[in-house]
C-alpha cells in the first residue's frame, strides 16, 4: 500500500539526515557492552529524530542526541535498566514538545513569583524615587562563594578557599571545600591579591525596565530562560556573558560582554569566562540591554535560577518571573538556596556541571528550563 508523497519524502528525508549524521560521526558503543549495540542505536535516533524537529542543524541534532543517549548508558548499570531510563526519557522528550507556546505559558502563571518575593529574594525594585536606578530591600544572597565575598581592603596576599560543598555523612550534612576537599575551617589553597564585593550598594543607577508592548501578532509574550556570568571589577560584580533559551531549548542570544571598569577577578572558577573570552569582545552592557529590550516584554515569562544576580549584573528590572531556586526551596529556608546542580542530579537524575573549568551558561539556562517541565509534570500527576 503506498503512502502519501509528504509524508514518503519527509521520512526519505529524515532517513538521509540520520544515515548522513551517522556515517559522518560513527555510532561506536563501548567494546563489551553492557547494553547490545541495536537497543542503543535504536534509541540514539528516536533522540535524533526529535532533536532535528527543533534544532537548525543536522549536526546539532545529533550532538544532542549523542549526549541524551550517552547520558543514559552510562547511568544504567543492565539492559534493562537502559531500557528503563531511555523509555522514560522519550516520553519527557516528547512531553517537552507539548509544553510549548500558549500552552507552557499558562501553565506557568502559577509558578510566577509574588511582588513580596521579589523583594524578600532582593531582585531589583525601581526606585520611585529616580529613573534608571534600583533598590534592594531583600535578603543579601550571592550566586558565588559566599565565603569569598566582603568589603574591599587594601592588597595582600590571602590564603582561601573558592569551592564549597556539602557532603552526606552519618547523622547529616557536612560541609567540604570541593576545590581541595579540605574541611571548613581549614587553611585555604588558593592565593588572592585582595578580597572582592559584589557593588551592590554602589552601582544602583544605569537599570532599565522592561516595558508593556501590545500583543504580538501571534499573541504569544514569550518563555525565555536566562543565565548570566560574571567578574568581579574594581566596582562590584560586572557581566561577562549573557545566555537566552526560549522555550524549545534553542538558544536565542549568546554574547559575550565587556566589562565597563578594570577586571580584578575574571571568576573563572564559577563561570568557565576567561581573560582570553573577552580580549576581543565589543559588547558593552548598553548594547546587551538594547537587545533584551527588544526581545523582552513586561509580560514575557523569564525563567532561572537565583536570577536576581543576572538581572543585577544586567542591570535588568522585570517582575514575570519563574525561579527555580524558590521553587525548589532549600530544608534550612531562606536565604539559603540549593545549588542548580543538586537540583539537576535529585530530580533529573542527571551529573550536571562536572567540569572542573567552570559552569556553561547555556547547560544552566536550559537546564532551568528542563527543570519546569519536570515540576510541571509532576505536579500535574498531583492533581490527577
Amino acid at each position: 500500500m503506498a503512502v502519501s508523497g509528504s509524508l514518503c519524502n519527509c521520512c526519505v528525508s529524515f532517513c538521509n539526515d540520520f544515515s548522513g549524521y551517522v556515517k559522518k560521526k560513527p555510532f561506536i558503543p563501548e567494546s563489551a557492552s553492557k547494553v547490545p549495540r541495536e537497543i542503543r542505536q535504536r534509541y540514539f535516533k528516536l533522540f535524533f529524530e526529535h532533536y532535528l524537529k527543533i534544532c537548525s542543524t543536522v549536526d546539532e541534532a545529533g550532538g544532542k542526541a549523542r549526549i541524551e543517549e550517552q547520558s543514559i548508558y552510562d547511568r544504567c548499570g543492565s539492559k534493562n535498566m537502559y531500557l528503563n531510563f531511555a523509555v522514560k526519557t522519550v516520553k519527557k522528550l516528547r512531553d517537552h514538545g507539548k509544553l510549548t507556546g500558549d500552552v507552557l505559558y499558562e501553565l506557568l502563571k502559577d509558578y510566577l513569583l509574588t511582588e513580596q518575593q521579589l523583594i524578600e529574594n532582593n531582585f531589583p525594585r525601581p526606585n520611585p524615587e529616580k529613573n534608571g536606578s534600583a533598590i534592594f530591600r531583600g535578603w543579601k544572597r550571592s550566586k558565588g562563594a559566599d565565603f569569598f565575598f566582603s568589603l574591599p581592603v587594601p592588597f595582600a596576599a590571602k590564603l582561601l578557599h573558592f569551592q564549597l560543598l556539602f557532603l552526606a555523612v552519618a547523622g547529616g550534612l557536612e560541609k567540604h571545600y570541593s576545590c581541595c576537599e579540605g574541611i571548613v575551617g581549614s587553611p585555604g589553597c588558593q592565593i588572592a591579591k585582595l578580597h572582592v564585593h559584589d557593588g551592590r550598594k554602589e552601582t544602583l543607577d544605569g537599570f532599565v525596565k522592561t516595558l508593556i508592548k501590545s500583543p504580538p501578532s501571534d499573541k504569544k509574550h514569550g518563555i525565555y530562560a536566562l543565565d548570566c556570568d560574571m567578574c568581579y571589577t574594581s566596582q562590584g560584580l560586572e557581566l561577562t556573558r549573557v545566555t537566552v533559551v526560549d522555550d524549545k531549548l534553542q538558544v536565542v542570544y549568546d554574547t559575550f560582554v565587556k566589562p565597563h571598569n578594570e577586571v580584578i577577578d575574571y571568576n573563572t572558577s564559577f563561570s568557565g569566562v576567561t581573560e582570553d573570552n573577552l580580549k576581543n569582545t565589543k559588547t558593552t552592557l548598553r548594547d546587551v540591554q538594547a537587545v533584551l529590550l527588544n526581545l523582552f516584554s513586561a509580560d514575557t515569562i523569564l525563567i532561572g535560577h537565583s536570577l536576581e544576580n543576572d538581572f543585577f549584573v544586567l542591570k535588568l528590572i522585570h517582575d514575570t518571573v519563574v525561579d527555580t531556586s524558590i521553587l525548589f526551596p532549600h530544608r534550612l529556608g531562606p536565604p539559603n538556596k540549593r545549588a542548580l546542580r543538586s537540583l539537576m542530579a535529585d530530580y533529573l537524575m542527571r551529573i550536571h556541571q562536572g567540569d572542573v573549568n567552570g559552569h556553561n551558561s547555556t547547560e544552566d539556562a536550559i537546564a532551568c528550563m528542563e527543570l519546569i517541565f519536570w515540576k510541571i509534570k509532576e505536579d500535574k500527576k498531583r492533581r490527577k
